[in-house]
């Protein structure tokens, strides 16, 4: 069953954040994510403005969206975002 990976990003320092946007479509690609959203321009339908820069990509499974997340390739470009965003990680069952 394929599964979507939310992210919500608050993003405070852009330069040393692009750093970290380098690397994660190599690694999100190894492990089958492919990205469907990545930050683009968003209209607000319904509800208060959502800020935050929002990214998402399809995996084949919760389980393969976990291993991208776990891995060390990922771990380690997580520590290039540390101090440039904050941000929330959610992973999402889909519909076959």
């Amino acid at each position: 069953m394929p599964a979507y990976l939310m992210v919500r990003a608050h993003v405070t320092d852009m330069e040393q954040y692009r750093q970290y946007m380098k690397l994660t479509p190599a690694i999100a690609e190894k492990y089958g994510g492919v990205f469907l959203v990545r930050g683009g321009g968003k209209v607000i339908l319904e509800g208060p403005d959502a800020p935050e820069r929002i990214v998402l990509l399809r995996f084949d499974s919760v389980e393969a969206a976990r291993r991208m997340y776990n891995s060390e390739e990922y771990q380690a470009a997580i520590k290039l975002r540390a101090g440039a965003a904050e941000a929330s990680f959610i992973v999402l069952e889909g519909v076959e």
